[in-house]
């Protein structure tokens, strides 16, 4: 096998040195999740269940993959109507197209969104436009709202943070590490409706 000089890779780079820092920077950023707001998270989304509601989620990116891997999860495991706004390709286009990319998740929960539903949103910084005005709309249509989100830049969740009713911040400022909690978010919360009640 060629040496790591020859494969264009930098001698200098030590692989086990950088997987011991990130799974190191992964373990205290869950180490600091707080509890009692992942259980008010919990929460909520068992008074939308036993209210019959509809969970909604947005994102973009990484934070994208979220809520489509999260709708996916609670739809068919807990039995709940679930919805992932990113997921529609055209209607998050015809909404960007001919209004604003910033309207993207306004537009489908304007159709979607009902009294008594709930609306998570997944952003690395949290201030990503078009997920604020997404939490801003919910709230004003009297919706309940989680945002799961990150301290990039030491932004302390940034925008989201301070809207939603719930906000859990990721306490590390690596998008990637943010990503990763998000999804372990996501379990847990599924994973703590199905011992609750039984599933």
């Amino acid at each position: 096998m060629p040496s790591p000089a020859v494969m264009g890779i930098p001698v200098s780079f030590d692989f086990d040195e950088f997987t011991d820092s990130y799974i190191t920077d992964l373990k205290r950023a869950l180490d600091g999740l707080p509890r009692s707001t992942l259980k008010e998270f919990w929460r909520m989304v068992e008074s939308t269940r036993a209210g019959d509601g509809s969970i909604h989620f947005i994102g973009n990116g990484g934070s994208a993959a979220t809520p489509s891997h999260s709708a996916g999860d609670w739809s068919k495991e807990l039995g709940l109507r679930t919805i992932a706004h990113t997921d529609n390709a055209a209607s998050i286009t015809a909404w960007a197209n001919d209004t604003d990319y910033t309207n993207i998740f306004v537009g489908q929960l304007s159709t979607f969104l009902r009294e008594g539903d709930m609306v998570v949103a997944y952003s690395g910084s949290g201030d990503s436009a078009n997920v604020v005005n997404g939490i801003h709309y919910a709230k004003e249509q009297g919706c309940s709202t989680v945002a799961v989100t990150g301290n990039i830049a030491g932004s302390q969740g940034g925008n989201i943070a301070d809207i939603a009713d719930i906000s859990i911040v990721a306490p590390t400022g690596s998008m990637e590490r943010i990503e990763d909690i998000q999804l372990v978010i996501n379990h847990i919360i599924k994973e703590a409706v199905k011992a609750h009640n039984g599933l």
